[in-house]
Parts: C-alpha cells; structure tokens; sequence
C-alpha cells in the first residue's frame, strides 16, 4: 500500500503469496477496518511498515492505541513505559491511574449505549437472558455492594469458580471495580486443583455457584467447592449463585456460605469505580506447567485488559456492531480476554452454557444463527470432532451473520481448516488463526482481516509485538524451524508468577539473554506468512532433521479415516529420536494393520523416509486440556513410563491410561 492509497477503497498489502491463498480482503472488509483506518491516521503505508514502526517505538505506539481505542484513564501516565528494572520487570504507564472496568462498563452505561445489549446468555436448557449496557453496570454495582459488605476491598483475592453465566462477567467486573483481584478457576476442576489455586493465591472469598448443567444434567459445584474451601484457611466467605432452580439440595454454612441473590437486595444500583493505579493487579490466573504447582500469572489494569482489546480491535476488527462468541471457559485466558475485550469496545458478548456438541451436534451452529453472531472463535479440536459428525450438521444452518471466524489453542490440520472455512465460512469469512498465551495477555502471531490468508498459517506477528524466529544462539532465521521469541516489552505480559520471580525468569528469560523465549517452534515461509509448528519440547529430531509434532499429525489427519492423531518423539539409540503417531480413526473405519500401514504412507509421502514413524497406535481418544489442547507430553511420560507432571488440566484420566494400551 503506498501513501496515495490510505483514501477510500482496497488497498494493496503488499505479498501476494501465490497459488496457495485461498482468501483475499474484499472491498468491505478494507473499508471496515479500524487497523486500517489507525494506519491512514497516522501515514502508514503498509502493514510492514506499521510492525516495524511498533518495535521500533513502542511508546508512539502504544500511546496511540490507547488515544486510539479511547482507552480513558482517571489520571494521565507521565510515561508509556518504564524499563529501569530490565525487560522482564517493565511497568506501563507510570503515574497513571486505571481501572479497566470504567472503559468496559462504566462509561457504555449511560447515553445512546446504555440501551445496547452488552451480554447474552444461553443455557444448556435453551433458557436465555440479555442484559443491557445499564442492566449490566446495575447488577455490578450491586454485587460490588455486597462483596464490600463481606469485607472485600483493593488488593483482596476472589476466586470465581463458576459455569459459563452472565453473572460469571458480572462477578468478574465486581471484583475488578473494588480493586480486589479475582482468580478464574475452571469449572470443570476437582475439589483438589480449585484449593491449590485458592491456597496459593491466598484468596479470601470464593464465587460459585449450586450447579452446572453439562450434558443435561446438573453437576453439584458447590458441593465441589465446599470441599475445596475446606483445605483453604483464607476463605472467608463463599457466595453462591443460584443455577439449578432447586434441583440440587445444596449445604449452607451459616455466616460463611451467602445466596448471591439475597445479600445483593438493597445495594445502590450506582457505585464509583476504585481508582487504581494502572499496575495496580485485578487477576492472577493459573496454567499449568510441565512439571510444579500451577504458575499464577499475575496481571494488572493497564496490562492483560489493554492487550485484549487491542488484538480483537486490531485483529478481529471488532467493532460497537458486532456480537461474539467465543467457545471457552472463564477459567481459561480466552475467557476473561473475551469479557473485558468485547465490553470495552462496546460489542455484545455471546456466552453459552455447555458443549457445542449437545444435544445435538449442531449446537454450536444453532447459537450463531439464533443469537446472529458476527465473530466466532473456537479451538481447532473442536472443530475436529463437530466435523466429525458430518456435513449435515452446519448444512441449512444462516451463517450469513458472521463476518469473522476465529482460532486459537493449538495448530490447526489443513483439512479441518478447510472445512471450517467453506462449511461455516462459506469460503468468504477470514479465519483469524491467533496464538500466544496466558503470560502474554493475547496473541503473539495472528491473521487480519486485511491481509490474505493461506490455510493453518498466520499472516505476520501482532502490532506491538516484536517477534522473530532464531535458533539455538538467538540469530535470526528465515524458511528454517527456529524458536519463537519475542525481542521487546508490552503492556500485557504478565508481571511475574505469584509469589514465585524466579520461576518466572526462568521459564521465559534464561534461555536466551534479552529474549523472551515462547517454547513454540515457528518458521516463516518464503512469501512472509508464520507457521507454529509445536511446543519446542514436543520437537522431534530424527537423525538430525527436526520436525514439529504438528506436521507429522496433519500429515496423518489427512487421511479420510483420522479423526485426530498426536506424534511424540520417543529415544532412539542411533537416531536420537524416533516417531511415535497415536492415531484416534473416525466411526467405522477399523483400526487395523492396512489403516496403519495406510497412515504411514502418508507420512512418508509428505514428509520423507527419513521421518518414518517408528509405530502407529490406534487410541479412541487423546488425552487434552479442558481447552482442547493435546498434552504431549503427558502421552510421551505415559508411553516411556516416566511421572506425569501436573495433570490439573486434564480433560479425561481414562485418555492417559489408554496411551498406555495402544494397538
């Protein structure tokens, strides 16, 4: 794009990629675009030119997206950011004064937005509710009220411990709005991993609620909790929402447990914001690592909740019109990212109770045509299983709502790409493939809504984020797998683990002096699009070619019988490393020597004999996250017999014990 081409109308972005582009932005996509508009603002000719710009001057940078996004602080900062203490300590807008919650809420409750949809519910039931901008704030308030009551001011710690509601985003502003900090805890976890982030976090109040419905029946949460809360000295108080209607006999402790509903009655519907500083903390939320307790990653108002907005304004272009819907839970980054980045823009956030596979297989695609919604975010695996199910499903189904689709947590095959692309695209929506993390607040690598897409890639790292790819002395590579790392600070990393530096140094700053090492391999290819191939210690190096787990798998996806498959590197006495494939077949195909014989040749054919697996074992399922993520390396402890680390995130135990049992 040059200078003369900023007016009105497309505007050239530079690579064209060749015959493997399948999307390019049309007309309405160019003109629509805030990032667009943000660069003509400020004389940017090219999307290259405004990542260099970004890493080059992160103070111009982020002061005007800030300005940009009308980000409003109660208090100017003196500075945009403040490097005295090194990269891995950088503090953002000293002398600022921040609370996110007035620019998510607040300042939409009043005028021509207060009447505006802000959250919209549905349950697993088919019961709904929508609350307005107003309703909203008015519900926040209220239970800010009460919290107070309880005793809950700046600094407190509250773990949110709930099902996919509306008073799940409600909870979360609350707490935000005192300056306490609220701990996101999933809610599918046992009594053991919500007390571990509980104590650790030394929370004094915990939310949750009676039950949750999964799959039609209700499961006893508070039951959960009260179990939990039983190994936690801090917790103070448990407040409890009402979900079941009655259909669980739930346990009150008197003076310690408290209905949401009752100690709300009689809180003012109006109430001031605290006015925190902007590194004051509103969050610390726990992943789990590869071996340890969970790592709480601390993050403050001026970090986690400026980089949301900005990715889904800049990345997913979303604007006051649109309605997403992301398939996440709070206890997951996605979740909080997806609240506070959707209400700060002034969009109406679509949230569901439940699977999108229940109950039927076409959930998923019943709430976006019902509740029209215009971006649609999930994991690749679930797009696995729904295509699964076969096209009938999404066939009928009024996609013409949506404008973007979205993905993240984990790399995607090229065939469920493709499918999600034209069956629910319908070949004219983006998908924005995005990638970062807890620790980031957001996306490192993404894709646009104004730059073509090839399919499973990313089309350039995120405005603000200076990324490379280096190898093993921290120089840059280009067309080869290097490690991902990022060169610069911004304002959404997180501000170390809680009560654990060192850990954190350690994790992301000692590998590489002045770099944040990721732990994913990446690669750029020849027309500049980014692919991330894996975690670096998923890498598998077979007599000295290194390859990452996900092209070994899409390799195996791409036969018609593979549903999803999971490569592991396994010791080898000659080769260093040898391949080891987990392969889950799809209903009918029998997992027998011709389909092993069959995946293999796959491989083989995409990849070279040199990189042909060791074995293929056939498994009915792979053991991942409640985030849809396959765990790697707990499939490689299991097979090789070594510990298993922490398995808090685990989605089904029974998954592990079978890796063991593999055909």
């Amino acid at each position: 794009m040059t200078g003369e081409e900023q007016g009105a109308g497309p505007m050239p972005v530079g690579r064209d990629g060749g015959a493997e582009i399948v999307w390019r932005p049309g007309d309405a996509y160019l003109e629509r675009s805030r990032l667009r508009r943000f660069m003509a603002h400020h004389g940017i000719g090219s999307f290259e030119e405004l990542l260099a710009r970004a890493a080059d001057d992160v103070e111009w940078f982020w002061d005007a997206t800030v300005k940009d996004l009308d980000l409003q602080f109660y208090e100017p900062y003196r500075e945009v950011v403040d490097l005295s203490r090194g990269l891995p300590w950088a503090t953002w807008f000293p002398g600022g004064r921040y609370n996110y919650v007035h620019n998510a809420l607040d300042k939409h409750a009043a005028g021509s937005t207060a009447a505006k949809e802000a959250v919209v519910w549905e349950g697993t039931d088919g019961a709904t509710r929508a609350l307005t901008y107003r309703e909203l704030w008015e519900e926040t308030n209220r239970l800010a009220g009460a919290l107070a009551a309880l005793g809950v001011g700046r600094g407190d710690r509250v773990g949110i411990f709930m099902p996919m509601l509306a008073e799940t985003a409600i909870a979360t502003l609350a707490v935000s709005k005192l300056g306490a900090i609220y701990i996101p805890i999933f809610s599918g976890y046992g009594a053991e991993s919500v007390a571990t982030r509980l104590r650790d976090a030394g929370a004094k109040v915990l939310i949750t609620a009676d039950g949750a419905n999964r799959r039609g029946k209700f499961v006893p949460l508070k039951a959960t909790a009260d179990e939990a809360v039983a190994g936690v000295e801090a917790i103070e108080h448990v407040v409890v929402c009402r979900r079941t209607g009655g259909a669980l006999d739930v346990a009150m402790r008197p003076g310690r447990d408290h209905w949401w509903d009752e100690i709300v009655v009689g809180q003012p519907a109006e109430r001031e914001t605290a006015r925190t500083a902007a590194e004051d903390p509103f969050m610390i939320i726990y992943t789990s690592g590869t071996t340890g307790r969970p790592k709480g990653a601390l993050h403050t108002h001026d970090g986690f909740p400026i980089k949301a907005t900005q990715d889904l304004a800049h990345c997913f272009d979303l604007q006051a019109d649109d309605r997403l819907l992301w398939v996440t839970d709070l206890g997951w980054m996605m979740g909080p990212w997806a609240i506070i980045g959707t209400l700060t823009l002034g969009a109406t956030l679509v949230i569901f109770e439940g699977t999108p596979d229940w109950p039927q297989p076409d959930r998923l695609w019943e709430l976006v045509e019902r509740h029209r919604v215009t971006t649609l975010g999930v994991a690749p695996t679930v797009v696995r299983a729904l295509m699964a199910q076969g096209d009938e499903w999404p066939r009928g189904r009024d996609f013409s709502s949506l404008r973007v689709l979205g993905s993240s947590g984990e790399a995607w095959n090229p065939d469920p790409w493709t499918w999600f692309f034209e069956r629910v695209g319908g070949g004219r929506c983006p998908i924005i493939n995005y990638s970062g993390g807890t620790e980031i607040s957001g996306g490192i690598l993404s894709s646009y809504t104004i730059l073509p897409l090839k399919p499973t890639c990313f089309a350039a790292p995120v405005p603000g984020m200076a990324v490379d790819v280096v190898d093993d002395a921290g120089r840059p590579v280009r067309g080869a797998v290097g490690e991902l790392v990022i060169r610069g600070a911004w304002p959404g990393m997180t501000r170390g683990f809680w009560n654990d530096p060192d850990r954190y140094l350690d994790a992301y700053w000692s590998r590489l002096p002045g770099l944040w090492v990721h732990g994913d391999f990446a690669r750029i290819d020849p027309d500049g699009f980014w692919y991330i191939l894996g975690r670096s210690d998923d890498t598998i190096k077979v007599a000295g070619k290194r390859v990452g787990p996900a092209e070994v798998e899409s390799a195996a996806v791409a036969h018609p019988a593979v549903r999803e498959a999971a490569a592991i590197a396994v010791p080898h006495p000659v080769k260093g490393d040898t391949i080891v494939v987990f392969v889950v077949p799809r209903p009918g195909h029998a997992p027998d020597d011709a389909l092993r014989a069959e995946v293999e040749g796959r491989i083989i054919a995409q990849l070279g004999r040199a990189l042909k697996p060791e074995a293929v074992r056939f498994v009915t399922d792979l053991p991942k996250t409640r985030n849809a993520k396959i765990m790697r390396r707990v499939i490689r402890a299991r097979f090789l017999d070594q510990p298993l680390g922490d398995l808090t995130a685990l989605e089904d135990p029974a998954a592990v014990e079978a890796i063991g049992r593999a055909q």
